[in-house]
């Protein structure tokens, strides 16, 4: 029960639960589309179409998400969600409506491409925005972990329902369906009683470019970000193999077919959402940095496993580790970078992730196909499942020295900020920054802390 408590209090806080409701109906409407703009794309132009047209939105995504993400450092990060999902509403609905028209199809690719960039907005604002509204460490872990369950349940149902729906309707029809999902969203954020970004009420701001590089020059700077990035671009690295890895498995070393496919992607979506679980255990833990190496190694090593021992039920079995591996990695980094990065460049540096997200789910593919090509499946899957566990065990030292840098406060230092109101609308990450360097001083009854004219160079809670 007292494990549960922080997942309770995401739930009872009213500005988290409309913030993971528009999520549920955001990350819904993003596989939901991607699945019915793929079959639109095979009945205009073959499976060639489909191939261009990922390529397209996955390198206009990669290059528009540092650029986009500025916006959740400089307007408020509600308001950047929801012009976010009205444009994609818009774009969206448009394209259903050009569809059910017959429309050339380049216009339909344009529009998809569209909502592509501008979706590059609304996670790093989302990213940034969860901390301010979170009112302890546990409960912005909390956040995060329900809001990785709820992706894992998107990445199962916006597929499902797009398809249920294409069995009944023209494609025209359920990109409009896909398009109120996004309002769906709107509703909820707009509902939100979001704090000011910090960059807001600035009177006037650096150069755009300057702003655009603030959370790449972040990265650089700060060590401990740059490592725990650098190794989630690892892990993505793989993860954008295991998509090609899946289809070998199926055709290859299983021997199941079509309907394998299917079976297998299913297995890591099912891990994803038994992930959710497994996160009950790390939300009071004080040793993040370490789950999150823990969670890598466990992200690869099923994959050099199914390698050695190519058998389908055994291969379901590991796919559904390495989602439960994949949740755990999720909340450990998200709620590292959201405790280790300065709030006023904090949807900047989520941006330049999720740029480092596509970039290296679009190399570890063509890389995949390579070693598969040149070294075979069985002999690429042990290299590639080995390659996570390396990092980990690489980077184990620096991520023990994270958990001591980054660990929550002790609460009664927080509850005693929290309880002043000078800093007690401050965003939880700075108040645990601030918590950490606080220093008790103990004094005798009587004893004098200072006097009347004494230099003024400290602040002092009692």
């Amino acid at each position: 029960g007292q494990h549960l408590a922080p997942f309770r209090d995401v739930v009872v806080n009213a500005n988290l639960r409309r913030l993971q409701l528009a999520w549920a109906g955001s990350i819904t409407a993003e596989w939901g589309y991607a699945v019915v703009l793929s079959v639109f794309a095979y009945h205009a132009g073959g499976a060639t179409a489909v191939g261009v047209l990922m390529l397209a939105r996955m390198l206009s995504s990669a290059v528009a998400a540092p650029l986009m993400s500025v916006l959740g450092d400089r307007h408020n990060r509600a308001y950047v969600m929801v012009s976010t999902d009205l444009v994609r509403a818009t774009a969206l609905a448009a394209a259903g409506v050009a569809a059910l028209a017959d429309a050339p199809a380049l216009l339909i690719y344009a529009l998809a491409v569209i909502v592509a960039i501008v979706s590059t907005a609304f996670h790093p604002a989302q990213a940034a925005l969860t901390p301010s509204l979170a009112r302890t460490p546990e409960e912005l872990t909390a956040a995060n972990a329900v809001a990785s369950t709820i992706e894992s349940v998107g990445t199962f149902l916006g597929p499902a329902l797009g398809g249920l729906l294409l069995a009944t309707a023209s494609t025209g029809v359920v990109f409009i369906v896909m398009a109120g999902l996004f309002l769906w969203s709107a509703f909820f954020v707009v509902r939100i009683d979001a704090p000011a970004a910090p960059g807001e009420a600035a009177a006037e701001h650096p150069p755009f470019l300057q702003q655009a590089t603030a959370g790449i020059r972040t990265i650089v700077h700060e060590p401990n970000v740059r490592l725990i990035i650098g190794v989630y671009g690892c892990q993505t690295l793989v993860a954008g193999a295991l998509r090609v890895f899946i289809v070998v498995m199926a055709f290859q070393l299983l021997d199941t077919g079509n309907a394998g496919v299917g079976f297998l992607n299913s297995a890591t979506g099912i891990g994803g959402i038994l992930g959710g679980v497994a996160t009950i255990a790390i939300v009071s833990r004080s040793r993040l940095a370490t789950d999150f190496g823990v969670g890598v190694a466990l992200w690869g090593l099923p994959i050099a496993l199914i390698g050695i021992w190519p058998n389908q039920w055994f291969a379901l079995t590991m796919l559904a580790v390495v989602g439960i591996a994949n949740t755990i990695v999720d909340v450990a980094a998200f709620t590292l970078l959201q405790r280790a990065v300065p709030d006023e460049v904090l949807a900047r540096v989520f941006g330049v992730l999720q740029s480092v997200l596509y970039g290296t789910v679009g190399l570890g593919s063509v890389v995949a196909s390579a070693l598969v090509s040149g070294l075979g499946a069985r002999t690429t899957l042990i290299i590639v499942g080995a390659f996570l566990p390396v990092v980990a065990l690489i980077t184990y030292r620096r991520m023990l020295a994270i958990d001591r840098s980054v660990a929550a406060p002790a609460p009664e230092r927080l509850e005693l900020l929290q309880s002043n109101p000078i800093f007690a609308p401050l965003p939880l990450p700075v108040l645990e920054r601030l918590a950490r360097s606080l220093i008790p001083v103990n004094l005798e009854a009587g004893a004098t802390l200072f006097q009347q004219g004494d230099h003024g160079d400290r602040f002092y809670l009692v």
